[in-house]
């Protein structure tokens, strides 16, 4: 039956096809606008979380080494306690040791990890308890001297808070990752400030994928989150510097970038040993609820020699950032900062990774710098740039989060001029470390586990192929008019068939539908009739310009496993579920053969007519 010259099937085919892509389109930005309503949502909360996180550090720490019930600024480094200040920590660690052990044991590690293993194993869900047992634990932790920053905890809570609010509404799977990384990168940019290195922060160790139904959500929760550390804590940069940088010469930026190099072997150093460590506190015949307070007395005495060790710390990027600090105490947070933080964190305890880090980085790089210009004095070195570029290079040798560490730096001090020494002091750190470490301080845990962590983000092979690159003209296409008898006889003779759908076409090539071999072989039918006659599934087919994503949709859709490819009405190829799965084996020969293979065969179509197998004079298109 014709309508303006056009089968009706076939109209209808196109036509139900093109309102299905729209109405997908449709839908998917209505979720997106969804989940990025949602994660704003968890943004504001987040930021008012994270700010009274930060009132609850300092009320620990007040009560803890002062005696006063404040809610103040304080620092443990002027205590007045002596030697009895390794109490104070091994108490902390006591407490934390007991609430993972009576609350929950996810609250222990600096919670980036945990999140990853959460997102890629568990379908992004997290205990709701982690919301208030995380940031309380951890404000007990840093609070009574231990080593850690605000932004692990705070990320590890934005990150319960998306998942458990993902677990009370009906959303995906999928979905419900973006969420739980819109509210971790969120608290990141609560604390720093740095909106654009937390939507990094979330591509590169969260969300492992770049699409806007991701990028937008996370990218509103962390503007929402800069605007509340701007609303909550205060106006400008957190680690503000007296003076603009100047440009660094080219002798400088080679400096810089071998001192990446230096940097990126400390990184592999510190991961090695800060899981040394942790293996080394799983052999003790000891539960592990005990671990933390043993750590607390590594935090205790080395804070007693090194009062500046003990607590958040962040002053002391600050001060090393100035570069007035005496080389004595540069030395101390390089070496025992290191020490305090990878015992207590290899303990179990519960804090973060990110500013200790970026302390014992900007420490060794102030070092560096020192070096460089008594060496070469007249190369425009200088002690700030060289505790910035320190800094970032230790925690993208590290962690691999090679953009988030140049564009933190950067967004933190305001420093424009040290893009290209961040740059190539980061691009060195990374590249040793790629090559001298399997994993990274945020994927060791999770490796171990049997986690396995995608590394690369590459185009989605079925998204840059097209039907028209993989169809075959080679194959049985079966015409309308043969009878269901003769079908069945011709195909008891066959060996090579596997498909469960036959395709079915008039003399002409014009497609009719899909025949499954369940309703050829119907006993019900009558063996006389057409195969004409018995065809339902008239409106499943793909266009030679559609990708093998929307294939691969249809197949699944309607559960068949062959698809003719349609032109102008005419069938013009067959893809077989065979042809993807030849994508992804030609995907593997790209990384890994070097030789070309160019086919120049052409194949031809076989078209059944009536027990006759006729050549049809369809060549693929090339």
């Amino acid at each position: 039956m014709l309508h303006n010259g056009i089968p009706v099937s076939l109209s209808l085919s196109t036509t139900l096809q093109q309102e299905n892509v729209h109405f997908k389109k449709k839908y998917h930005k209505q979720r997106t606008l969804r989940l990025s309503l949602i994660a704003v949502l968890i943004a504001i909360c987040i930021s008012f979380i994270a700010k009274l996180l930060v009132y609850l550090i300092d009320l620990i720490t007040n009560i803890a080494f002062y005696g006063n019930f404040s809610i103040a600024h304080a620092s443990p480094m002027h205590n007045a306690y002596g030697i009895f200040v390794v109490i104070v920590p091994i108490a902390g660690g006591l407490i934390v040791g007991l609430m993972a052990l009576y609350g929950s044991k996810a609250i222990r590690g600096h919670g980036i990890p945990e999140a990853m293993e959460q997102i890629l194993t568990n379908e992004s869900k997290i205990k709701p308890s982690i919301t208030y047992l995380k940031p309380l634990s951890a404000a007990i932790s840093i609070g009574t001297g231990g080593p850690f920053g605000a932004e692990g905890p705070i990320i590890a809570t934005g990150g319960a808070l998306g998942s458990t609010l993902g677990q009370i509404i009906k959303i995906t799977p999928n979905e419900r990752k973006i969420l739980l990384a819109a509210g971790a990168t969120a608290g990141m940019s609560a604390i720093f400030g740095s909106p654009l290195a937390a939507i990094l922060l979330a591509i590169e160790l969260l969300l492992f994928e770049f699409s806007a139904r991701s990028f937008i959500p996370v990218a509103l929760a962390c503007i929402t989150g800069a605007a509340g550390h701007h609303l909550l804590f205060e106006e400008g940069v957190v680690f503000p510097l007296a003076s603009m940088l100047s440009a660094p010469s080219n002798y400088a930026l080679l400096f810089y970038s071998v001192c990446g190099i230096v940097i990126g072997l400390i990184s592999v150093f510190v991961t090695r040993i800060v899981y040394w460590i942790e293996d080394a506190f799983e052999k003790l015949p000891i539960h592990w609820a005990w671990w933390p307070a043993i750590g607390g007395i590594a935090v205790g005495i080395v804070g007693f020699f090194a009062p500046r060790t003990l607590g958040v710390g962040y002053s002391n990027i600050t001060d090393l950032l100035s570069g007035t600090l005496p080389m004595q105490v540069v030395v101390s947070l390089c070496i025992l900062k290191f020490v305090s933080w990878a015992v207590s964190l290899g303990s179990g305890t519960s804090g973060g990774t990110l500013a200790p880090l970026l302390t014992i980085g900007g420490a060794t790089g102030a070092l560096l710098g020192s070096i460089g210009m008594a060496w070469f004095p007249d190369a425009g070195i200088n002690i700030p740039l060289s505790v910035l570029v320190g800094m970032s290079a230790l925690f993208a040798g590290a962690s691999r989060a090679f953009l988030t560490s140049i564009v933190f730096a950067l967004e933190t001090t305001g420093q424009s001029n040290a893009l290209l020494p961040l740059l190539g002091t980061c691009t060195a750190s990374y590249f040793t470390s790629f090559f001298l470490m399997e994993n990274t301080i945020m994927t060791e845990k999770i490796a171990r586990r049997g986690v396995i962590t995608p590394h690369s983000y590459e185009p989605d092979i079925l998204e840059k192929t097209t039907v028209e690159q993989i169809a075959t003209d080679q194959g049985i296409v079966l015409t309308d008019t043969m009878e269901i008898g003769e079908v069945r006889s011709w195909l008891a003779t066959e060996t090579e068939l596997h498909s469960n759908y036959f395709i079915i076409s008039d003399k002409e090539r014009e497609y009719k539908g899909l025949l499954s071999s369940s309703n050829l072989f119907n006993s019900h039918h009558d063996i006389h009739k057409t195969i004409g006659s018995i065809v339902k599934r008239n409106n499943i087919s793909v266009e030679p310009t559609q990708t093998l994503r929307k294939v691969v949709e249809i197949m699944a859709q309607d559960n068949v496993d062959i698809l003719p490819v349609v032109k102008d009405k005419k069938i013009i190829g067959i893809l077989t579920y065979q042809h993807i799965l030849s994508i992804y084996k030609n995907g593997i020969d790209e990384q890994e053969k070097k030789q070309a293979h160019i086919s120049l065969s052409r194949q031809r179509l076989k078209i059944l007519v009536h027990g006759q197998k006729l050549v049809s004079a369809i060549k693929r298109k090339k």
